[in-house]
């Protein structure tokens, strides 16, 4: 008998070590705790093009995936709880790791019109597509420290009217900028001279 009392002792003893977290959350006292801190964007990125403003966003993505498997540069990855549990799995860019082509095959394929369709033409994409828009910073961009680049320039699949260049191919971004990273990737400076501002509207 004092064997078994002893061992029931222990499973007893195990027990209450094992229930003590659980325990401590229901007591009362426990309410007076400072409430977890919300997750915040640690990461700059992008929504993929054609995506509706972000609360409209929300509102439709499925979470399904399909853009990010359609999209053939490899660009769209998902976020985990990083951005808050509202943004979980859902898509989005980080311009300096992989870039937006503008193939718009994304759009393509969205069933809840989360990312909604646009052809792949200057009008539709210029009218429809708002990601961000580009911002060059001249203290490190070399072309405004009298070494000529363009890079960005020549990576813009709308050069001339996204962004343009003058004396000594000094980058100028323009209005019809739709932020789709490609500059942004392709610039040789770290960190980089133009980066995408995003367009959470």
């Amino acid at each position: 008998m004092q064997r078994r009392s002893f061992l029931d002792a222990l499973l007893s003893a195990a027990a209450a070590t094992a229930l003590s977290p659980l325990l401590a959350e229901a007591r009362p006292e426990a309410s007076t705790r400072q409430p977890a801190r919300q997750p915040t964007r640690s990461i700059r990125y992008l929504r993929p093009p054609g995506a509706r403003p972000e609360e409209e966003f929300l509102a439709h993505c499925i979470h399904c995936g399909q853009c990010g498997e359609v999209c053939p540069n490899r660009c769209i990855q998902y976020f985990g709880v990083e951005n808050g549990l509202r943004s979980l799995d859902t898509p989005y860019i980080v311009p300096r790791e992989q870039a937006c082509i503008l193939c718009m095959k994304c759009g393509e394929v969205c069933p809840t019109d989360a990312i909604q369709p646009v052809a792949r033409e200057l009008a539709p994409i210029l009218g429809k597509v708002r990601m961000g828009r580009a911002r060059v910073d001249e203290r490190l961009c070399l072309s405004f420290q009298g070494k000529t680049c363009g890079v960005c320039y020549r990576a813009c699949p709308l050069q001339d009217v996204a962004i343009r260049v003058g004396r000594l191919e000094q980058p100028q971004v323009l209005e019809a900028c739709v932020g789709c990273g490609l500059c942004e990737r392709s610039c040789i400076q770290i960190p980089q001279a133009i980066r995408i501002i995003p367009d959470y509207g």
